[in-house]
């Protein structure tokens, strides 16, 4: 039901266009929880590059204006990396999206600051110049950051104004240089918001396809999944049908033979049926049959296959079976069935639905197949028909047979 809202909200914006850098809530939560991690460590990375380089300028400041190095010493070591370094690790610790990005901004704005206090400091003529690579500090924040673009947006805006405090009453720059600088950022910050719009357009378009992909996957993983479990489950009472028993057969048959364990089969079979169903008829008739399946798998083990072979007939199979295991598992489904007390009138005015079965035990080896512990099981139930129903026969397979034993091996015995 989740996914189904999912897809439905997905579909829908990508119905909206590409234009819209937010999307509904049920959407932007699972955008921001499936790249959030992914996006945290790129802009650590980012940061950190950005912060070597931003201190490599300190070259720049003792060639260019050495009367000033100890401040711009001072400001890019003692103050950016203080504020900076904490905020990557922070980032990269995981926190909400809005803080996240809130951080990598204030580095920008920080950074910003620092650049004008360092280039105010300094007497040196032409030292102005450097005003010129503050669109360098945009660039960071909107393109190698890649902030979400409304934060892009207000963190640029915010340097601009600092820049333009501190350019305008700037004494030592000439009017026409202040106007080159103040174009040349300006332009700077709108193409570098241009391309971070573009970027993350894309992410989102991008994303939106490939979640919608995936939901889709999903969906026909399930439906093959349930495609599966029908052509192997008998569609009435919800237990194995006979196709799964053939499957699975040859496979617990081999498990019990390398590890020398019998397998154990029981036959059953809803006595008097045929009267049942002429007497309610066959919508109350499944009804039974639903009722009888459920009271066997209720009273089977968890690892035991609890089958429909057909029509009113039954078939478990038992693993790391004992004779005395099978018959009392066999005993308490014969009881749980019959404590149904579901009424067949069809036999007569006090019938209740009962079953008969039929109990197979054999340790799997050289002379006996699998369709062996089938047919002995099939033959100890028609024994418990013949001896008058509602009762378990036994046939013990549990050794392999001599030629001089192999009747008495293969003999039914009373219960």
């Amino acid at each position: 039901m989740v996914n189904d809202t999912l897809l439905a909200a997905v579909e829908n914006e990508l119905r909206r266009g590409p234009w819209r850098l937010r999307f509904s809530e049920q959407v932007e939560a699972r955008f921001e929880a499936d790249t959030q991690r992914r996006r945290s460590r790129q802009m650590v990375v980012s940061g950190l590059i950005s912060a070597f380089i931003y201190c490599l300028f300190l070259i720049n400041d003792y060639s260019f204006r050495p009367d000033s190095f100890t401040t711009a010493l001072i400001l890019r070591i003692g103050v950016m990396l203080p504020i900076g370094l904490p905020i990557l690790w922070w980032v990269y610790r995981g926190v909400a999206p809005f803080l996240r990005e809130t951080l990598m901004a204030s580095t920008v704005v920080v950074a910003t600051v620092v650049s004008c206090l360092i280039v105010a400091e300094s007497t040196v003529p032409y030292s102005y110049l450097d005003i010129f690579s503050f669109g360098l500090i945009l660039l960071v924040g909107n393109i190698v950051y890649s902030l979400r673009f409304s934060y892009a947006c207000v963190s640029s805006a915010i340097s601009i104004f600092i820049i333009l405090g501190f350019v305008l009453p700037y004494e030592p720059m000439p009017p026409e240089v202040k106007r080159l600088a103040i174009f040349t950022i300006i332009a700077q910050a709108l193409f570098t918001l241009v391309a971070n719009y573009r970027f993350e357009q894309s992410e989102r378009t991008s994303y939106l396809h490939v979640l919608k992909e995936q939901l889709r996957a999903g969906y026909y993983l399930q439906d093959n999944q349930k495609l599966t479990r029908m052509s192997v489950t008998d569609p009435l009472t919800n237990l194995a049908n006979r196709r799964q028993f053939d499957a699975v057969l040859p496979l617990r048959w081999q498990e019990a033979a390398d590890k020398g364990l019998c397998l154990g089969m029981m036959v059953i079979d809803i006595d008097h049926f045929k009267a049942y169903n002429d007497y309610y008829g066959h919508p109350q008739g499944d009804a039974c049959l639903r009722q009888v399946a459920a009271a066997m798998q209720a009273n089977s083990r968890d690892s035991d296959l609890v089958v429909r072979f057909g029509g009113e007939e039954f078939l478990v199979l038992m693993t790391n079976a004992t004779p005395e295991a099978a018959k009392t598992a066999a005993e308490r489904i014969r009881r749980g069935v019959e404590a149904l007390d579901i009424p067949n009138h069809g036999v007569s005015a006090h019938s209740v639905v009962t079953v008969s079965v039929g109990v197979a035990v054999l340790r799997p080896a050289a002379g006996f197949t699998p369709a062996d512990l089938l047919l002995k099981a099939d033959v100890a139930l028609y024994e418990a028909k013949r001896q008058g129903r509602n009762r378990i026969r036994e046939a013990s397979l549990v050794e392999v047979p001599t030629s001089d034993d192999a009747v008495d091996g293969l003999g039914i015995s009373a219960q």
